[in-house]
C-alpha cells in the first residue's frame, strides 16, 4: 500500500508542521486548533495529534530530537522530520487529489502547508485543474430532468472548477 493511501490528514498536517521546525505534540496541537489559521483548514484535537506523532515515529517519518521541561507538567518530547518523512511529504504535497470532494480538506491542507513553507502553489493548482478536467466536463451538462444527485454533482463540479480557476488567476 502506498504511503499516501494510508496516512490520515492529521498525520500529513503534523508532518508538514514538523518539516517547518522541530516541535512537541502539545505545540503542534495548538497550531491545529480551530482558532488558528491552519486549524481553520483542518482542526485536529490534541489526542489525534499525539496519535499521529506516534504513527509517524513508528513508521520512521519523524524522530525524537530531545526533551524539554513542560511549563507545568511532564517533560515534552520534541520531534523533527526525517529524510524519509520529507520525501514522503513532498510527494504528497505535489500530487493533486482525485475527487472533487477532496478539495475541501486534502487540497486546502496541501495549499496551506505549501504557503506556510514559502513554496509556490501554482504548479499544484494547475495539476489539480488537469486532474479534475474530465470530471468537470462530464458534469458540465445536465439531462433534461436531472435527479437531486445529478443536480448536486453538476453544481459542485461547476463551483470546484470556478474555485480552481480563481486560484490559478491569483497565483
Amino acid at each position: 500500500m502506498k504511503d499516501v493511501e494510508r496516512r490520515s490528514l492529521a498525520e500529513w498536517a503534523v508532518l508538514g508542521l514538523l518539516a517547518e521546525a522541530q516541535a512537541h505534540p502539545f505545540a503542534l496541537a495548538r497550531v491545529l486548533s480551530g482558532g488558528e489559521p491552519l486549524g481553520r483548514v483542518l482542526t485536529v484535537r490534541r489526542p489525534l495529534v499525539y496519535r499521529a506523532v506516534d504513527r509517524l515515529a513508528r513508521d520512521g517519518l519523524i524522530e525524537r530530537h530531545r526533551t524539554e521541561p513542560g511549563r507545568s507538567g511532564p517533560e515534552r518530547t520534541v520531534y523533527g522530520i526525517t529524510g524519509t518523512g520529507k520525501s514522503s511529504l513532498d510527494s504528497w504535497l505535489c500530487n493533486p487529489v482525485i475527487h472533487i470532494r477532496d478539495l475541501r480538506l486534502s487540497f486546502l491542507l496541501k495549499l496551506a502547508l505549501l504557503r506556510r513553507s514559502g513554496r509556490q502553489v501554482e504548479e499544484l493548482v494547475r495539476a489539480q485543474q488537469a486532474a479534475l478536467f474530465d470530471t468537470f466536463v462530464s458534469h458540465a451538462s445536465l439531462p433534461d430532468q436531472p435527479d437531486e444527485t445529478e443536480l448536486w454533482r453538476h453544481h459542485n463540479a461547476a463551483a470546484a472548477a470556478a474555485f480552481l480557476e480563481d486560484l490559478a488567476s491569483r497565483a
